[in-house]
């Protein structure tokens, strides 16, 4: 039988040559690499991490870190191979298929891997890498027997029925696979005796669509029921779409599933517009909410300017990170204030917001402000008796950010005695549910391709664009940490000489937010591992500023 291939050339169209039909043979690991064994107790930073996720200590025996030459450290995936021995392998049949005959080397090599960091100096290590997405020569299910199923949890996002789209089409044209279900409602969808079948033909137009067809729900994981049910119907491929939390379910469900030596495939493919998922570049339904955004914060600054001492203020979506705020922002060039949760600021005293907004109206006579729902939520809890209420998915409630400022700021002009006009636009469930732009139609695709070739090829993970590139993410990193704006770097240093606004920051905050930014972005380090390893994590750690 087929073992996994470790090393070896890519076959391409350009020479005429296809991949061997014989036996994949076994290889050495790529770049000389010596596979790393992690016991249960080698998490000694976990406790510095400090966000709402993070990674349990029975995590360690999924980990898979390989160590190559000048401090190369490859943070690798789990494949099938780890754990049920001696799987039948075929050839790929993109091999032979007419749309990829022009292309030079398609199947991508085993040995390819992406940087982490890309910034490096002339003595730094090579740092930790993930593996390349991408079809493999060889794929670990024979078409016919493929049973995938896929499934959208958590908040509408723009782009979701796009990749549902792409995963339906890709698996059916690319690898002609004819038994694809969608299971609905998220999670608890995998309890119901109803799956709904889906065809290229049934999805064809629902990318114009906003929402998922699909539906979604928050909560209903329960892992050991949803893998009684991929176990009895027999399904070996799960597609599973969603945030930081839908993304840890796929991991309690790969697990189960790595328990039971099911031979499945779990592929994660993470979405959000607040754009806070770790490793990645971007997620997908980011470029089209700020797109919405800065509409919204066009028709606010039309309001404020036809208005004496007109204020609009715009409420976007950012829980725990403020992407989107501070990108409209610097793409409207209309905003004097942008206020997100990773800044912190101040409203009554000497240089704070209320006497910048008094400044403002005096010299301009109109203002704009955005602020990101999660900021100054620490401000209203101090002036609004509040419980620490949760949705159905652990996420905190929290408070109008956007309507307890608008209070503020009229009780603040009533005691100036001085006249002005505030209007409050809140668009972040109209962003939620609109359909994709172009720019995000065509990073969907790419990922629900990547996905494909990679649950295809017996790997379990989440996909996503590293420094440009489609790699496979362990589960464990983009779940033990948050993605956040770092207010130290130089990207939030052009939106304050952007908008001219003042930093609102003591030397405190700033020494606060640097240390923060530090732990957040260490990784689960294994104590196991060699001084090389540990090395490379640092350094791919403290990432470059833009």
């Amino acid at each position: 039988m087929g073992r996994r291939r470790r090393s070896g050339r890519s076959w391409g169209h350009d020479d005429g040559e296809r991949a061997p039909p014989e036996q994949a043979p076994k290889a050495a690991l790529p770049f000389s690499a010596t596979c790393v064994r992690i016991s249960r107790d080698s998490y000694p930073n976990l406790r510095a991490l400090r966000n709402a996720s993070s990674v349990s200590l029975a995590d360690a025996a999924y980990v898979k870190i390989s160590e190559g030459d000048s401090g190369y450290v490859l943070d690798d995936v789990p494949h099938l191979t780890d754990y049920v021995p001696d799987i039948q392998t075929y050839p790929n049949p993109l091999q032979d298929h007419p749309a990829y005959s022009t292309v030079k080397q398609y199947f991508v090599n085993e040995d390819d891997t992406v940087p982490q960091k890309v910034v490096v100096q002339k003595n730094s290590r090579r740092g930790v890498h993930f593996r390349r997405a991408g079809p493999r020569q060889r794929i670990y299910f024979g078409p016919d027997e493929v049973k995938a199923c896929i499934v959208t949890c958590g908040g509408l996002c723009p782009g979701l029925n796009t990749v549902i789209r792409e995963l339906v089409c890709g698996l059916s044209h690319m690898y002609n696979v004819n038994s694809i279900f969608g299971i609905q409602n998220g999670y608890k969808g995998f309890y119901s005796s109803n799956y709904l079948p889906l065809t290229p033909k049934s999805v064809n137009d629902i990318h114009k669509r906003g929402g998922t067809i699909l539906g979604t729900s928050r909560g209903g994981h329960d892992t050991k029921k949803i893998v009684d049910n991929i176990q009895d119907r027999g399904i070996n491929q799960v597609y599973i779409i969603g945030g930081d939390g839908t993304q840890k379910g796929a991991y309690e469900i790969f697990k189960e599933i790595r328990k039971r030596g099911l031979k499945v495939s779990v592929a994660g493919i993470p979405k959000t517009i607040d754009n806070d998922i770790a490793i990645i570049d971007k997620s997908f339904g980011f470029d089209t909410a700020v797109e919405e955004a800065q509409r919204a914060i066009d028709s606010a600054h039309v309001e404020a300017c036809s208005a004496e001492n007109g204020i609009g203020l715009v409420k976007l979506t950012g829980r725990y990170s403020g992407f989107i705020a501070m990108y409209a922002t610097l793409a409207s060039r209309d905003v004097d204030c942008c206020l997100i949760p990773e800044s912190p600021f101040y409203m009554d005293r000497e240089g704070g917001l209320l006497e910048y907004i008094e400044r403002r109206l005096k010299e301009n006579k109109h203002m704009v402000i955005v602020v990101a729902e999660g900021a100054g939520q620490d401000l209203i809890a101090k002036s609004i008796a509040k419980s620490d209420q949760q949705d159905a998915s652990g996420n905190k409630l929290l408070l109008d950010i956007g309507l307890w400022l608008t209070h503020k700021i009229k009780d603040y002009f009533k005691t100036k005695k001085m006249e002005m006009t505030i209007k409050y636009i809140d668009p972040t469930y109209m962003i939620r549910a609109i359909p994709s732009n172009a720019s995000d139609n065509v990073y969907c695709t790419l990922l629900a391709h990547s996905a494909i070739h990679g649950a295809m090829a017996g790997y379990s993970f989440t996909v996503g664009m590293v420094n440009g590139r489609h790699t496979y993410i362990p589960f464990y990193r983009v779940t033990s940490t948050r993605n956040k704006v770092k207010i130290t770097d130089r990207m939030w240093a052009r939106l304050l000489s952007s908008t001219n606004q003042p930093s609102f920051l003591s030397q405190k905050d700033i020494d606060e937010a640097r240390e923060a930014d530090r732990l957040a972005n260490k990784p689960p380090l294994p104590t196991g591992a060699s001084h090389r390893v540990a090395s490379s994590f640092e350094q791919s750690a403290s990432s470059s500023s833009n």
